[in-house]
C-alpha cells in the first residue's frame, strides 16, 4: 500500500455512532444551555447549544437531535469545557462536553425555560 493510498484511507469520514449503542438519545443530550450569548446566536445564526454526554461523538449527537427534536442538523461542533480549579472563589466549574448545533433557517427547536 502506497503512502497516498494510506492517506486516502485515513481521510474517509467515520459515520459510526459510539455512545448510541450503550445509551438512549435522551441520555446523550442532557439539555440546552441558555445564556444571553446562546440566545442571541439562536436568533441570529440558528445555532443551539446543548450539554452532552462525555462519551458521545458528533454522529451520536446528530442522531439524538434528529430523534428528539425532529430536525436535521447541518453542522455539529463539540467543545470540551475543562475543569476550573478553585483559587480565590467559592464556585468550581465542573468539566463537561458542549455541542453547538447549526440548523437550517427554516428549522427551529422550541426550548422551554
Amino acid at each position: 500500500m502506497t503512502y497516498k493510498a494510506k492517506l486516502q484511507r485515513r481521510a474517509i469520514k467515520n459515520k459510526e455512532t459510539k455512545a448510541l449503542k450503550k445509551f438512549s438519545p435522551y441520555d446523550i443530550i442532557f439539555g440546552p444551555t441558555v445564556t444571553e450569548k446562546t440566545y442571541k446566536l439562536q436568533e441570529d445564526s440558528n445555532k443551539y447549544f446543548f450539554k452532552v454526554h462525555k462519551d458521545s461523538n458528533k454522529n451520536d449527537i446528530k442522531e439524538a437531535i434528529k430523534y428528539i427534536y425532529n430536525v436535521t442538523p447541518i453542522k455539529v461542533n463539540i467543545v470540551n469545557v475543562v475543569f476550573k480549579w478553585r483559587m480565590q472563589r467559592k464556585l468550581v466549574r465542573k468539566s463537561h462536553k458542549k455541542a453547538i448545533i447549526t440548523l437550517n433557517k427554516k428549522d427551529k427547536i422550541e426550548i422551554w425555560l
